[in-house]
């Protein structure tokens, strides 16, 4: 198979779908891209990689996107256990930790998503600015529009 990270979403789940491609392979492929892009771009800031191999053996739920993968925003997207802090240090510092899941995670779920981890967030979620400060300082000139916003100012 081509590299399947280029599909989108629809194409990736018909793979997985009609049996072309189980959906640890499209995990691996989405993980092994992470790695070699990431440095670069610091734009993962949770790599649930071992555990999304896990759940991806296991069986994820037979929702309309099984086995795609997937990053989630650090912003309103909440998943159980894992760390949330919606770009602000002061929840990052604390070590704050989501005790459920949030409506837009549990949906993502059903729906099938192979959850890799979290991308970065802008400082606050109200904010328009993706400088993400408490995870990644500069990352604003790598973020598509970041520097007409920034400009802008």
């Amino acid at each position: 198979m081509d590299d399947v990270t280029r599909l989108d979403a629809t194409a990736q789940a018909e793979l997985v779908r009609s049996g072309q491609v189980a959906a640890l392979e499209l995990v691996d492929a989405a993980i092994a891209r992470i790695e070699r892009l990431d440095a670069q771009l610091n734009a993962v800031i949770l790599r649930r990689f071992d555990r999304v191999r896990e759940e991806a053996r296991a069986g994820l739920p037979d929702g309309p996107f099984r086995g795609v993968p997937f990053l989630l925003k650090d912003v309103l997207c909440q998943i159980e256990g894992e760390p949330f802090h919606a770009g602000m240090r002061v929840l990052k510092e604390a070590g704050y930790r989501s005790d459920h899941d949030s409506y837009l995670g549990a949906r993502y779920k059903r729906a099938g998503f192979a959850i890799l981890g979290k991308s970065n967030p802008a400082n606050s979620p109200a904010s328009a600015r993706c400088s993400a400060a408490s995870w990644a300082p500069g990352t604003w000139n790598r973020i598509p529009g970041a520097r007409r916003m920034r400009r802008a100012r």
